[in-house]
């Protein structure tokens, strides 16, 4: 267990507010006129996924907090229950809830080996890839010089996620996908 400076909680970082875990989403140290520097952060609590901004100042410490992880199959999805397995033993599964999958889970296949976050044994949630290629299902014709939009369509995955691509996307096309943002990426050649 380490013990981090109010300048040291960091994007990315774990820590421990009340007896919860939170990843930092974003951090900014900053003085105001003739006060002392403060670090103010958006949280998100691991637990329950909800965003919280917070304040650390000079005089603050904040607990670094210490978590494992284990590779989970994700299996399938259905009425908001997400399905998934242990790696070596698909008989042991579990659900969690569209919340505690989290956003990007609606890029993942059936089979997707994920990480999944664990604090003091309590599971909190997953650490998805970065990118994924999914094949397009559904896309609109483009009409030639219909760039007053912007040069943007709505497709449909193969996951049932939709997501904004370029107009030369066309169905069936295989493209890569930023998980984090869920934008579009390139189109990949497969």
């Amino acid at each position: 267990m380490s013990i981090l400076e109010y300048n040291e909680a960091t994007e990315g970082k774990f820590i421990v507010m009340d007896g919860q875990p939170y990843e930092v989403i974003t951090s900014h140290v900053f003085r105001k006129q003739q006060r002392k520097p403060v670090n103010a952060t958006k949280l998100k609590n691991l637990m329950t996924g909800k965003v919280t901004e917070y304040s650390f100042h000079q005089s603050e410490k904040v607990e670094e907090a210490e978590i494992d992880s284990r590779e989970v199959k994700y299996l399938y999805n259905n009425r908001g229950e997400w399905w998934f397995c242990d790696v070596s033993d698909p008989s042991k599964r579990f659900k969690v809830t569209a919340d505690q999958a989290g956003d990007q889970a609606k890029f993942l296949k059936p089979n997707t080996v994920v990480e999944q976050l664990l604090f003091r044994e309590q599971p909190m949630g997953f650490k998805m890839p970065i990118t994924v290629d999914l094949k397009v299902t559904e896309a609109p014709p483009s009409i030639k010089g219909d760039t007053a939009t912007g040069g943007n369509k709505v497709v449909t995955l193969e996951t049932g996620a939709t997501i904004n691509a370029p107009l030369f996307v066309n169905e069936g096309d295989v493209i890569r996908i930023n998980t984090q943002t869920g934008e579009y990426r390139e189109r990949v050649n497969k």
